[in-house]
C-alpha cells in the first residue's frame, strides 16, 4: 500500500489504498516514516522526495479503525513530519487529490507543496475531539499566518487548493501530471552537488524539528 520508486536521486513514494481513501494503518504510517529517515540518510543519495497518492484523494490521515485504536495519537506521525522536515533533500508533497487530518502533518513538514485543480485541505481535529499533532499548527501559521490555521484547525474550514495557493499553503496547481510537474521543479537540485543544494537549503532555513 506504500510504493517507493527511486530513479536516481529522484525517490517518489505513493500511497496505493484508494477504495479507503489512502487512509493510514499503523504500519503504512510506520512504513512511510522509515522510507523519509532512510532518504534522510546520505548514504543512500535521495536528492528529491516526492510524496503522492493513488485516486482523487492524497490521504484521509488516519485509518477511521486505527484511530479509535489509537493511532490519532501516535508519535509516528511526529516521527514521519519531523524526518522530513531535517531532511537535506527537497521535499515535495504533489497532491493527486484532497489532504485531510493526520495527513496534514506531511504535508506541511514538506518544502514544496503542489496540487492538482479541485482537491481542498482540512484538518477537522476540533469536530472530532482530537489535537493536531505538536509541530502541525505551528508549521501551519508559519506557512499562512495565525489566523488562517485558525480557520482550519478551528474553524474547521475545507479550504480549495484555489484558495490555499492564495494563502501560501500551496505552490503550484499543476494543470498536467504532478508528478512530472514536481520532477521539472526539481531539475536544478538534481543537477547540483549534494553540498550545494544543502547548503542553499540551509541559508533559507526554516526547518523545524
Amino acid at each position: 500500500m506504500i510504493e517507493l520508486n527511486k530513479d536516481g536521486g529522484f525517490w517518489t513514494v505513493t500511497l496505493n489504498r484508494p477504495d479507503k481513501a489512502n487512509s493510514l494503518t499503523e504500519a503504512m504510517l510506520r512504513e512511510l516514516a522509515e522510507i523519509a529517515e532512510a532518504a534522510a540518510d546520505p548514504a543512500n543519495e535521495a536528492r528529491v522526495l516526492v510524496l503522492t497518492g493513488v485516486g482523487k484523494v492524497f490521504s484521509a490521515g488516519a485509518d477511521l479503525d486505527a484511530a479509535k485504536a489509537g493511532l490519532a495519537v501516535s508519535p509516528l506521525w511526529e516521527r514521519l513530519s519531523g524526518a522530513l522536515a531535517k531532511m537535506d533533500a527537497m521535499t515535495i508533497c504533489a497532491l493527486n487529490g484532497t489532504v485531510a487530518g493526520g495527513a496534514m502533518g506531511m504535508f506541511l513538514a514538506c518544502d514544496l507543496r503542489l496540487s492538482v485543480p479541485g482537491a481542498k485541505i482540512f484538518y477537522p481535529v476540533m469536530k472530532l475531539g482530537f489535537l493536531p499533532q505538536p509541530s502541525d499548527p505551528g508549521r501551519l501559521a508559519a506557512i499562512c499566518g495565525a489566523s488562517r490555521a485558525k480557520m482550519i484547525l478551528m474553524a474547521g474550514q475545507k479550504i480549495p487548493v484555489e484558495q490555499a495557493s492564495e494563502w501560501g499553503l500551496i505552490d503550484v496547481i499543476a494543470d498536467g501530471d504532478i508528478i512530472e510537474t514536481a520532477r521539472d521543479l526539481s531539475g536544478d537540485v538534481l543537477g547540483a552537488t549534494p553540498e550545494h543544494a544543502t547548503a542553499i537549503k540551509n541559508l533559507i532555513g526554516g526547518r523545524s524539528a
